[in-house]
Parts: structure tokens; sequence; C-alpha cells
């Protein structure tokens, strides 16, 4: 599966959803913010993908460097940089790349198999998205509801607790809380798999990989035995940046749901008789969560940066180990193209969100 239709599929549902909604039923001036938001995404990508091309040219070292090692002569080594257009000026290697971005061409890796680019991240990418899609879900379920707690019982002994829970939790770095938790729960208790996607044995019983996601293609299968196994792989990584996130969703709801809870309909509602927890949980969260939307589109950048530690402390065949790889071996498509596609990705969800926001709230479309 082409990892551009993949990742579009993945994170830009909601945002398909709205666009739809917005053009058939929405307002004008919905319409004129969705199409800036759209016009503003294209230079978002253009620009962070130009700076990664000049910081990799700036760095010491090049892949004909990394590859040959000190063994190579010089000869050799101008031969190779000749081949590889590394000896083209900086402006024609600049645009020869642009047209890559532009035609999803992310071209082949200079070092190692020399595979397509698009072809590795195809693989790749699955992995990651399934690791940080649960692992957002799962942040906002012990964050949004622990903070609305938090919110609800102010300056009592659960909201100092859920506060100091929060302070800590986003106080730990992601790599130490992972080996934490295996240490715990694979090492001691042995109740979870200690790393990797799915075992061995079980992975040589799935017959097809069309999306290359464990969990959907072995459900698609039927093969329950392998679709029970990739969940439990996906228990510790996905608890760990997802703890790693809540403390921010802690804090917020917190904060966001005092604020609602002093509001005039709040205490119309209460005098009307309706049930605290009704008026705090429905009402009261309900209006909260508005600045909350506008939180997961930012946590899903640091989402990113920690699926990188996350999966290198569970050998977790992702982006990250590819990412990682190519800045070793100064591999120039593998580095651009991957941060290309983190930014496309970045580019969708704030998009989506951002439709989302000004769907609830049509303030801010002015």
């Amino acid at each position: 599966m082409s990892p551009i239709l993949l990742l579009c599929g993945s994170t830009s549902l909601v945002g398909l959803v709205l666009l739809l909604l917005a053009f058939i039923r929405g307002s004008q001036s919905l319409r004129r913010y969705i199409i800036n938001r759209l016009l503003l995404t294209i230079p978002m990508v253009l620009i962070l993908s130009s700076l990664v091309f000049l910081v990799l040219r700036v760095l010491p070292g090049d892949p004909v460097t990394s590859s040959l090692g000190p063994r190579g002569t010089e000869e050799l080594r101008e031969q190779l940089r000749l081949e590889l257009g590394l000896k083209d000026p900086l402006y024609v290697q600049y645009f020869r790349f642009l047209g890559e971005v532009f035609t999803l061409d992310l071209g082949t890796s200079l070092v190692g198999g020399k595979r397509p680019v698009v072809d590795e991240i195809s693989e790749r990418l699955p992995a990651t998205l399934e690791l940080i899609v649960p692992a957002m879900f799962f942040a906002m379920l012990v964050g949004v509801l622990p903070g609305a707690v938090a919110g609800h019982l102010r300056k009592r002994p659960a909201d100092y607790g859920l506060r100091l829970y929060s302070i800590l939790i986003y106080s730990i770095p992601i790599f130490w809380l992972g080996l934490l938790l295996q240490l715990l729960f694979s090492v001691r208790l042995d109740w979870t798999p200690i790393a990797g996607r799915m075992d061995p044995l079980i992975r040589l019983t799935m017959t097809s990989n069309p999306t290359n996601l464990r969990t959907v293609d072995s459900a698609l299968a039927g093969n329950w035995v392998a679709f029970r196994n990739a969940l439990h792989h996906l228990i510790l990584p996905v608890s760990t940046l997802g703890l790693a996130l809540s403390g921010v969703f802690v804090r917020l709801t917190r904060i966001n749901l005092i604020e609602v809870l002093q509001e005039d309909f709040i205490t119309a509602a209460r005098a009307r008789g309706i049930f605290e927890r009704v008026v705090v949980y429905v009402h009261g969260l309900k209006n909260a969560f508005i600045p909350i939307v506008t939180l997961i589109g930012l946590q899903f950048a640091i989402l990113l940066a920690g699926a990188i530690l996350t999966e290198t402390v569970f050998s977790w065949p992702g982006m990250a180990q590819y990412l990682v790889d190519g800045i070793r071996d100064r591999d120039y498509p593998i580095v651009q193209g991957v941060i290309v596609m983190f930014a496309l990705f970045v580019a969708l969800i704030s998009l989506a969100v951002d439709i989302l926001y000004a769907y609830l709230d049509p303030r801010i479309r002015f």
C-alpha cells in the first residue's frame, strides 16, 4: 500500500468528513477558513523540507564517506559522489529534491540496500501508525477523565493526587518509562512481551498483509490467535506513549473545566435541579473540551518524537530505526523522506483539528 494513501486515509478521516459537511451544509465563513488552512499547509511542508535539506548538507560527512569508511580511495569517493549526484551544484540538488517531493517520489537510498525510500516507508509507516494512534486515544482516556475528576473535586485529596500524577508522569523521560514498564511487566511479572510486534512463529501463520497493520490484517484474515498476539505486543509501547502524554491532558482538562463550571449556564443548570454529575461531566466537560481539541494536534508532533524513542526501546520496526540509520549513514533521501512524511502527517492532523475546532466554535472563522 502506498504510504501517502495510508497516511491520508489514517490521519485525515475526520478532516475529510468535516470538509464534506462544510461544503455541503456549512457557512461561507467555514468554507473560506478551510481553504485558507489548506493553502497554509503547503508552505509549512515546503519550509520544513527545505530546512532539512540544508541542514543535511551543512553537517559534516556524506553518504559516500559513511558507505566506504576509511577503506575507499579518494578517486573512488569522487567517482561515487559523481554517480550519486552529490557533485552537482547545491541549487541543482535542491530543485531535484523539490521535484521528488511534489511528485511524491522520495528518491532511492544511497547506502545499504539502495531501495526506493517510498517502498521502505510503506513497510515501516504502518508499524508507527499502529503504535501512535492507539497511544493518543489511551492518553486522552487516562488524561481527560482524571482531569475532569480533578476539576470537579477541586482542592480535595483526589485533586492534589491527580495534579501530582500529572507533574510526575510528564517529567519522566519516555525511554526511561518504557524501560521501567519492561522491567516490571515483562521481566518480573512476565505478563507482556518485552519487544517486537508479533511472535515470529505466529507471524508465519499470516498469509497476507494488505495494510502492514498487524491487528488489522490478522482481523481481516480471521486469524484471532495472531490478532491477540499483536494486541499483546502493543500493550507496553502504547502504554508508555499514552502515559507520557496523559499529564498534559490532565492539567488542561482540569483548568478548563474549573473555568467552565463558573459560567452562568452552569449556575442555571444547577438551579433547574439537574444532577451535579450531569452538569459537570456532560454540560461542563463538553464545553471544556474545545481547547483540548487544539492540544490534540500539538501533541501529535510530540507523539512522533516520543515514538522514535519508544520504538528504539521496544525494538519496534517502525520509522524510528529507519530514520536513525539514515542519520547515521548520512543517507540524504532516507532522512529527507522520513521528515517529509512526518511533516505531512503533522500537517494533516493539524488541518483536521483546525477544521474540527472551527466546526465546534464558529468564532475563530473570522
